[in-house]
């Protein structure tokens, strides 16, 4: 009898594993179809027009184009500004991110979601933010005469400005969490203060610098609408340089190995920080999580205060107030009256359509992005998943790794034909804007899904409830704000995205960052004006979608 039971308990068993797996295998095929058909079946278009001759793949196209001066100077001027980048990044923002984790003030919260507005920002507008400031007729120029603009000090203040948030939010959010005992005790044993800080707190803390850093320069090496808009000629990144090639030059060879050469590095880039991640999650489960944030004593700790104050009022809240002052330039509002007027240049429509436009493209991108990902992250739930569900996790990031130009470019070229002839439909931008938002959608819900009990999900399959019942009535009462929050980041993302929009938007139909950049692009106080206005519309209807994720994020018991 107990041998029979035991006998049905693993038929029982093994029954149940059987339908997970094809429950996963099910969740996952709406993703990985996706993929195949919106990223991957574009992507290898365009690089396969590009190094195919005569039916014949030239792979050693590869080693001419590298060969070429100027595409060395890319290489090496992409590099060397994102560990630039980086480097300053991490010696401005590290302070504050010791602000934020040891320090209680009054308004600290405010100060937190001040400094966090940039990194939802358009890249468009940190550029046309920082043109304002440093460029022609510019805060500068107009006090001192002073231009940056076309200088690599505007593209670094910029990415510093950009990734202020990233350093002070992961660096920070660890600092809070350890034990200042551990320091307290070295310093009674008769260390220094610096020598205890070197020997304790700093290697608890590297795994979260790394990854900071690690985050930072794969944004900066990637960097688009910063660098277009401040660099001017003299200055190109890898996706600038592919952009240049597709829509300018048309030299799709020379574009198909630059986004080869680019995807390869943020790849290795990706590695090394899933590996830095992990050390990091070792680290945390090591530390003391209890609050230790306390008014800060003594002259010094006031003075770091006040210094990291005063680096927010100037890196991050002067060149907002310099975009929002330089849209008020004009009497009774022109510049935002003028958004009204079609003018029959680089507009069909009036430019305060792009507004409407933008909305509803995100709206759309994130319904996408939402569905997409919240089937990937429920397909991987499980911890025992195998290489092959590790390897669709790995496929959900690749589209942070492929240059944004030539995924829109991409979608010209390999969705024309039927059935899926879609370069006339609207749905072709919140489909590439969908692709950059899945990985953030995912990245949001996987940790909430993955601290469900799985041992609820077990009785309610024991029950007799299907997946989708487990899903709806175990799962999803957990994972509401979660998803919300995902659809949030996704929003924001969608609303921003610049690098595969600006191929794809019909004239008709410009998104609010294309609108910015061909009005920028063209001559005149009144566009520069207009510019800077929807420039000042974008960054507020991206300020109100951080608001509410702010409050998204947090409950009655604080941040989840």
């Amino acid at each position: 009898m107990d041998l029979a039971r035991t006998e049905v308990g693993k038929a029982g068993r093994r029954a149940r594993n059987l339908r997970g797996s094809v429950a996963r295998l099910a969740l996952m095929a709406g993703p990985v179809a996706f993929f195949a058909v919106f990223f991957a079946y574009p992507v290898a278009a365009i690089v396969a027009r590009g190094l195919e001759v005569d039916g014949v793949w030239r792979f050693g196209r590869i080693g001419d184009v590298l060969a070429q001066s100027d595409v060395r100077h890319v290489l090496w001027f992409t590099t060397w500004q994102a560990l630039a980048s980086t480097a300053l990044t991490l010696l401005v923002a590290l302070p504050g991110a010791y602000v934020f984790a040891r320090f209680d003030f009054p308004g600290k919260q405010v100060l937190r979601a001040v400094v966090t507005v940039p990194f939802v920002l358009p890249t468009v507008v940190v550029g046309t933010a920082f043109l304002a400031l440093v460029g022609r007729g510019g805060l500068l120029d107009e006090l001192w005469g002073v231009r940056l603009d076309t200088t690599v000090w505007a593209i670094l203040l910029a990415h510093v400005f950009f990734n202020y948030a990233v350093v002070v939010r992961t660096v920070g959010g660890l600092w809070a969490q350890l034990d200042p005992r551990q320091e307290e005790a070295a310093r009674m044993l008769g260390a220094s203060r610096a020598r205890a800080w070197r020997q304790v707190t700093l290697p608890a803390l590297a795994p979260a610098v790394a990854a900071a850093a690690l985050m930072v320069f794969l944004f900066t090496f990637t960097s688009f609408g910063v660098v277009q808009i401040l660099g001017g000629p003299a200055f190109s990144t890898l996706e600038v340089e592919i952009y240049r090639q597709t829509s300018q030059v048309f030299d799709l060879s020379t574009a198909a190995v630059l986004t080869l050469i680019q995807f390869a590095a943020v790849v290795a880039v990706l590695a090394v920080h899933a590996w830095t991640v992990r050390r990091r999650e070792s680290a945390l489960r090591l530390v003391d999580a209890a609050t230790t944030a306390r008014r800060p004593r003594g002259a010094g700790q006031w003075a770091l205060l006040a210094g990291v104050l005063a680096t927010v009022a100037l890196l991050v809240v002067l060149p907002l107030a310099v975009l929002v002052q330089r849209s008020l330039g004009a009497p009774g509002f022109g510049y935002y009256r003028a958004l009204t007027e079609a003018d029959g240049g680089a507009f069909l429509v009036p430019p305060i359509e792009a507004i409407g436009n933008s909305l509803q493209y995100a709206l759309a991108a994130t319904a996408i992005a939402v569905a997409i990902g919240a089937l990937a992250a429920a397909a991987l739930t499980r911890r025992d998943a195998g290489r092959f569900v590790r390897g669709f996790d790995a496929l959900l990031m690749l589209p942070l790794g492929v240059s944004a130009v030539t995924v829109g470019f991409g979608f010209l070229i390999a969705l024309d034909e039927p059935p899926l002839d879609l370069r006339a439909s609207w749905i072709l931008v919140p489909l590439a804007q969908a692709l950059v938002g899945v990985p953030f959608v995912v990245r949001t819900m996987l940790p909430v899904l993955r601290a469900v009990d799985g041992r609820l999900r077990e009785a309610a399959a024991v029950l007799g409830a299907s997946p989708w019942r487990v899903w709806r009535e175990v799962d999803l009462p957990m994972v509401r704000r979660a998803l919300l929050v995902a659809a949030g980041f996704a929003f924001a993302v969608s609303l921003g995205e610049f690098g595969a929009t600006v191929f794809i938007a019909r004239p008709d139909n410009p998104t609010l960052p294309v609108a910015v950049a061909r009005l920028l692009g063209r001559p005149g106080d009144m566009n520069y004006g207009q510019a800077m206005a929807l420039s000042t519309i974008l960054m507020l209807v991206c300020a109100v979608a951080l608001v509410v994720l702010e409050r998204l994020r947090t409950d009655r018991s604080g941040e989840f």
